[in-house]
């Protein structure tokens, strides 16, 4: 199973037009209804809100939709110490709460999450202003991640 992060749904929808690359979002159509391809429920929000025809789609095509269980909750708030963030703040150069739940859910389910967030290839020294692919890589979090090429590369599938 592979849970996708609302950048990268968004990006794919915006960069990917479905009636220009038909082939490709058939096949994301077959990965959703296999759940193969799911998405947290704060993430397909986001999408929802901020692409409301993407959002559609993934409606459309019965997108699972991961719920947020109360150990999920608690692995996000010690994500949330490792990073050092305290109450609500948040930097806006990092990670934010919905980041927190889509990692930590990733990490529940065993899955691999496909991010299209900046790759950090050094920590910051404020770990607050680390993004999705440096959080995940982070001793204590360890959750496999890729971006959208990478996922449309490795599946090896041939759009024509």
């Amino acid at each position: 199973m592979i849970v996708f992060d609302a950048s990268s749904m968004i990006d794919a929808w915006d960069n990917y037009p479905v009636h220009q690359f038909i082939g490709l979002w058939k096949w994301l159509a077959i990965q959703v209804k296999e759940k193969e391809l799911v998405m947290v429920s704060v993430a397909f929000e986001e999408v929802a809100n901020k692409t409301p025809d993407c959002g559609q789609w993934l409606k459309d095509n019965e997108l699972e939709r991961l719920p947020i269980s109360n150990a999920i909750l608690q692995d996000a708030m010690r994500i949330k110490g490792l990073l050092g963030i305290v109450d609500d703040k948040y930097h806006p150069k990092g990670v934010g709460e919905n980041d927190l739940l889509i990692i930590a859910t990733a990490k529940s389910f065993h899955a691999e999450l496909v991010t299209d967030e900046a790759r950090q290839l050094k920590l910051p020294t404020e770990l607050t202003k680390c993004k999705i692919p440096a959080v995940c890589n982070m001793q204590g979090v360890d959750v496999s991640n890729i971006n959208f090429i990478e996922y449309i590369k490795r599946s090896n599938e041939v759009f024509g």
